[in-house]
């Protein structure tokens, strides 16, 4: 098994890496169900926990840089039985499907990514669960005839007793720089021209915020958070991005600086409501990409490019940031000089911000300025996100320490400690 674990009513919820979900006695350990959900040798795997919504037991699946076509699906979480699956690439007739050059390359659609391999978010007042869907494959755009790709770099509204997908929003039409949209939907209330908005906010791998209405998929915001070379804005009208020439020219054939190459590594942010600002860890990480040709092959790599990914000469890696949403208005950043992070954010009502480090330490920072407070090393790089809970009225956070996720910029695999550990902390008053 691998990936995290979803607890409801005694069970505890994983996935498998073979590409099952599987349910497990919480006292006891005892498998109490266990479900195939796709072909691993296809290129199918578990990377996520699933969640919990209305009662059903929704689970995504991961393997978008392989020959896959994406799906989330609902189970009963007592017996496993597979209540509905809702494709995120439409079959030749169904909605969507007139995005997809069926007619000139009929086997596109099968083989097309949109993988749901990170986190949901769900709304218990709109009874809507909120998924993002990752990159469109190949990304060479010449193979899907440069056509739009639903439902591939979009953000879902599902109904989890049904499946039925209420709304969708494309950030990346014709996504063909790797731009998944599976960040976390923070699910949000904030102050927009004076009215409470009921929105999601996402920090995409485009290197945009994005702000939608989750009631109506109206898009509110969208504003870089890194430098971005591939779009000079995002139309608040049409939701659309404006391109540069950097597309164009890479399909000529031109080897290509794309700005980011991932403004996060698709983790997981914070908000404060008391402040009104989101904080996140951004990459300062460009990719040098070539489109390259390509041939499918069933379970196999299927990018269609050449990259390399280096931080620029003299430049941080990345920053801790702090950044009003609905304007893009910088708070405070703070540069990471040497490495990237890969851990997400943690915000708390003490005026701390919890993350991590890929050198293994768990960090606070003043939600106010950046600046760090504390930290302790732990012995291994630190790519989870922070949690907090009390217990018998005492306040903890815990993280996870160990190897996991992509490794940033000027870090090489053989510098990072192996192993894994969990690391619990007491906040102690003043």
């Amino acid at each position: 098994m691998r990936g995290p674990a979803t607890i409801y009513e005694g069970k505890l919820f994983r996935q498998t890496v073979d590409a099952h979900v599987v349910a497990l006695d919480m006292k006891t350990g005892n498998e109490i169900w266990r479900q195939k959900f796709a072909e691993f040798k296809e290129g199918y795997k578990g990377v996520i926990a699933p969640i919990i919504a209305n009662g059903v037991l929704v689970s995504g699946m991961g393997g978008g840089d392989s020959t896959t076509r994406g799906f989330i699906e609902g189970y009963d979480p007592n017996t496993g039985e597979r209540l509905w699956r809702t494709w995120t690439i439409p079959a030749p007739g169904e909605p969507g499907s007139e995005t997809w050059p069926n007619a000139t390359k009929p086997e596109a659609w099968k083989y097309g990514g949109g993988a749901t391999w990170q986190y949901a978010s769900y709304d218990p007042q709109l009874d809507l669960l909120y998924i993002g869907t990752g990159n469109a494959e190949p990304y060479n755009p010449s193979y899907r005839d440069g056509m739009d790709s639903l439902y591939t770099a979009s953000t879902l509204a599902i109904r989890p007793k049904t499946g039925e997908m209420v709304w969708y929003y494309q950030s990346v039409p014709n996504d063909s720089f790797d731009f998944d949209a599976n960040a976390e939907s923070l699910i949000a209330d904030i102050q927009v021209q004076g009215q409470m908005r009921k929105v999601l906010i996402s920090a995409h791998k485009n290197g945009f915020l994005y702000v939608l209405d989750r009631t109506n998929v109206k898009l509110i915001a969208a504003n870089p958070f890194v430098k971005v070379n591939w779009a000079t804005h995002i139309d608040l009208e049409t939701g659309r991005p404006v391109l540069t020439d950097i597309l164009e020219r890479a399909v000529k054939g031109e080897t290509v600086n794309v700005f980011p190459s991932r403004g996060t590594n698709a983790t997981l942010i914070a908000f404060n409501p008391n402040t009104g600002l989101v904080y996140l860890n951004s990459w300062n990480l460009p990719r040098l990409m070539k489109y390259v040709d390509f041939k499918f092959v069933l379970g196999g790599g299927s990018t269609g490019i050449e990259s390399t990914m280096t931080t620029p000469k003299g430049e941080p890696a990345g920053y801790h940031l702090a950044i009003d949403p609905a304007t893009g208005k910088v708070a405070w950043e703070v540069p990471m000089m040497d490495f990237a992070s890969s851990a997400g954010m943690l915000a708390t009502d003490g005026g701390l911000l919890f993350t991590g480090k890929l050198t293994g330490e768990v960090i606070a920072l003043d939600i106010d300025n950046g600046k760090q407070l504390w930290q302790f090393k732990t012995g291994s790089s630190v790519n989870a996100p922070p949690i907090t809970y009390t217990h018998k009225g005492q306040q903890y956070v815990t993280v996870l320490s160990g190897r996991g996720g992509s490794v940033a910029p000027r870090f090489t695999a053989n510098s990072v400690p192996t192993g894994g550990s969990v690391w619990t902390f007491a906040l102690m008053p003043e």
